[in-house]
């Protein structure tokens, strides 16, 4: 085992769905004046553990699947190439989770004890969506959980526990947020889409095809720019329209996924798709708080 395997395991590309909530969200708090540097810092530590310990998971439980095989077109992963045997890959994940574990019961000075159910469901999805007797990813609601978790859930309690309410406009951020994350999965399900095919594992791109993959990537990016315009709206602040700009490259994207078929390029959508991401959610966090 090398430690460039346990970067690859994490999958870095990846990470920008839990940075992404994190600077949104203390954005927003920062425009109402409850910014608190400690409780974001303790969701971004307690989103990225969970965001590492999910893709240790989907490491360890599509390798026993069957899914990682040599047919797939995606990058290589360690315990499907050997790098990292399953036994320390699953220790992995349960040390990440209880890590994170660990990080998210300080969040309840901040938001009181119904925080916990939140925290422990975020936990147990991380294995359950690829793992257990009903694997969310295997079913088609990966999607679906990649917008609730990374998304309204990411945002929303990012700000509660800073302001101590809830917001409307912690929901729009959010719903942009968890859309644009979405992309990212899309991004994998299309590249894989024959091999999970062949594995059963019955992503949205598998159960309604590539065409649907690319309308849904284009939607989000859509919803993403609608949500941005309903937050300007919300807060009279025209400013923030702004934001929109990277999303135009998402809507190019959109585009040019119908004609991408290499792993090299699929890579570079997937780059793209989580730059969009950042430079979105930074973007916005600047706007809110400068303007």
């Amino acid at each position: 085992m090398k430690l460039n395997h346990w970067i690859q395991a994490a999958r870095p590309k990846t990470l920008p769905a839990a940075i992404a909530p994190v600077i949104a969200a203390s954005g927003l708090a920062w425009h109402n004046d409850t910014f608190n540097w400690i409780p974001a810092a303790l969701c971004m530590s307690f989103a990225l553990l969970i965001q590492i310990a999910t893709n240790f998971a989907n490491d360890y439980f599509d390798f026993k699947k069957g899914t990682d095989n040599e047919n797939r077109i995606g990058p290589k992963r360690a315990v499907a190439q050997g790098w990292i045997s399953p036994g320390t890959m699953w220790i992995a994940t349960l040390v990440t989770l209880a890590l994170a574990l660990a990080v998210g019961l300080q969040l309840l000075w901040f938001g009181g004890y119904p925080l916990l159910i939140v925290g422990v469901l975020s936990i147990v999805c991380a294995i359950l969506y690829t793992g257990g007797p009903f694997p969310l990813a295997y079913v088609g609601l990966g999607d679906l959980f990649v917008l609730i978790f990374f998304g309204w859930i990411a945002v929303m309690f990012t700000y509660f526990v800073q302001a101590g309410h809830h917001s409307w406009d912690a929901f729009i951020v959010g719903t942009a947020i968890g859309l644009l994350s979405v992309n990212l999965l899309l991004i994998n399900n299309y590249r894989d889409v024959d091999n999970d095919k062949a594995s059963e594992k019955k992503t949205t791109v598998v159960r309604f095809g590539r065409g649907y993959g690319r309308m849904q990537y284009l939607v989000s990016v859509i919803v993403a720019l609608v949500c941005t315009f309903l937050l300007a709206f919300q807060l009279d602040n025209w400013w923030l329209l702004l934001a929109m700009i990277p999303l135009l490259r998402g809507l190019n994207i959109a585009a040019v996924l119908k004609h991408t078929s290499e792993a090299a390029a699929f890579a570079r959508l997937l780059k793209s798709t989580a730059g969009v991401l950042m430079a979105y959610a930074i973007l916005l966090s600047v706007l809110l708080i400068f303007s």
